[in-house]
């Protein structure tokens, strides 16, 4: 009888990354890929760009001023302040949770300042330090009673959307609105101040300094990733990625150069954008975030402390409302009763929405206030050009809101039959 043989195993089969095999394929690789998010439910931005495009073929169509410069000036103007609270609430919303108190908090911030410098003499730059903090002391209250009380989020700030407008009332009481003089700060954000006076070169000197920066990030980031053995973008991706921003940044400077430039607004909202997309995807912070919005449970397991990472966001919520309220008061340079009413919070939770951050949590980026602004401020643009009541704006604006919810209810669902959610 013989001796079994012993079976020898079968050599390893090294595992590749698909991302590698998808870039090693050039332009088919890509197209694969595209394919496969498009049937896993990864929509990303596309939606909302397909919406943007539509709608300003269909407003200029109707109306030939609608992409003139000085329209568009106008547009990037107007969406920096209500975008400056998206901002803060995209960073709610990537827990899975809401901050309704963004703009009775930017009303408050408003007369903070205004009651600061008029009544009180106080330094302008003193008195917008003063004003931030007090944005950000009032988000940390909220994110306190929810992360440490257990108190709902949505109860908390529905408590502070009526309890900070009644701070607002009562601080103005005696006057009702107090005028804010044009300079400083305000002047810095207001209607009639644009990057480098209006100089031509201006809006040049930014569109190449954010091609600069995305070819010299990319670059960097691509040899880090090479060293570390891990997949990479490879150079053609970059250099195509690059003339594409190019091109995006070159024409928006001289569309807008042919009317009055850039408004130094609209810089320091692209500025947040910048500064907040790098901590959410490149700090250790910004993935706690995610962590969190991802799974609390899990989020707890890997050493995470959940309460923390609420109140610094519900805290960072309050500072961009405090700082939206500066940009919206910048605009009529008014601090009233009025400040932070109205349609303001809805529209501030509509453009983080619209433009791809999800109400369920774990997924979305702060380039959403931006998209998001750009069609709410597009449609409300292109109604006004064509003299249309501000009812017909509201239901457009609810119309697409829907639109976005179910895209993204319908995106989580094809990613839960697919095995990626």
């Amino acid at each position: 009888m013989s001796k079994p043989v012993d079976e020898v195993p079968p050599p390893a089969v090294a595992t590749v990354d698909p991302r590698l095999l998808v870039r090693e394929e050039g332009l088919k690789g890509y197209l694969t890929e595209f394919k496969r998010k498009l049937k896993g439910g990864e929509l990303g931005s596309l939606p909302v760009i397909v919406a943007l495009i539509i709608i300003w073929t269909v407003f200029q169509v109707q109306n030939s001023l609608f992409l003139s410069s000085q329209n568009m000036v106008n547009i990037g103007f107007f969406m920096a302040g209500t975008g400056m609270l998206s901002i803060g609430l995209v960073f709610v919303l990537l827990l899975g949770e809401i901050d309704l108190a963004v703009g009775s908090v930017s009303g408050l911030a408003s007369t903070v300042f205004a009651i600061l410098t008029v009544q009180h003499g106080v330094n302008p730059t003193l008195a917008v330090l003063l004003t931030l903090l007090t944005g950000i002391v009032i988000g940390a209250f909220h994110g306190f009673f929810f992360a440490k009380i257990g108190v709902p989020a949505f109860v908390v700030t529905l408590a502070g959307f009526l309890g900070w407008a009644g701070v607002m009332k009562y601080l103005l009481r005696s006057t009702g609105s107090l005028t804010i003089q044009d300079k400083g700060l305000l002047h810095t954000l207001g209607q009639r101040s644009f990057f480098m006076n209006q100089s031509i070169a201006g809006a040049y000197i930014l569109a190449t300094l954010a091609v600069a920066a995305l070819l010299v990030g990319s670059l960097i980031e691509q040899q880090r990733r090479r060293k570390a053995s891990v997949p990479f973008r490879p150079t053609g991706e970059i250099i195509f990625r690059t003339v594409a921003l190019a091109v995006v940044a070159y024409v928006s400077a001289y569309v807008l150069n042919k009317s009055s430039g850039v408004p130094n607004s609209l810089v320091i909202f692209l500025a947040a954008l910048v500064i907040c997309d790098f901590v959410l995807r490149r700090t250790t912070y910004g993935r706690k975030i995610f962590a969190v919005g991802g799974g609390i449970e899990a989020a707890r397991r890997a050493g995470i402390n959940v309460a923390m990472v609420r109140i610094s966001v519900f805290a960072i919520s309050g500072f961009f409302a405090a700082l939206g309220g500066l940009f919206l008061a910048a605009q009529q340079y008014t601090a009233t009763l009025q400040a932070g009413s109205g349609n303001l919070l809805m529209l501030a939770i509509a453009a983080a929405v619209i433009g791809g951050t999800s109400l369920f949590g774990g997924r979305g980026s702060v380039w959403s206030a931006l998209l998001g602004m750009l069609v709410i401020e597009s449609i409300q643009m292109g109604l006004n050009l064509l003299n249309k009541d501000d009812s017909i704006n509201d239901m457009i604006t609810g119309a697409v809101l829907l639109a976005a919810v179910v895209v993204d209810s319908i995106s989580r669902r094809t990613q839960r039959s697919s095995g990626r959610a």
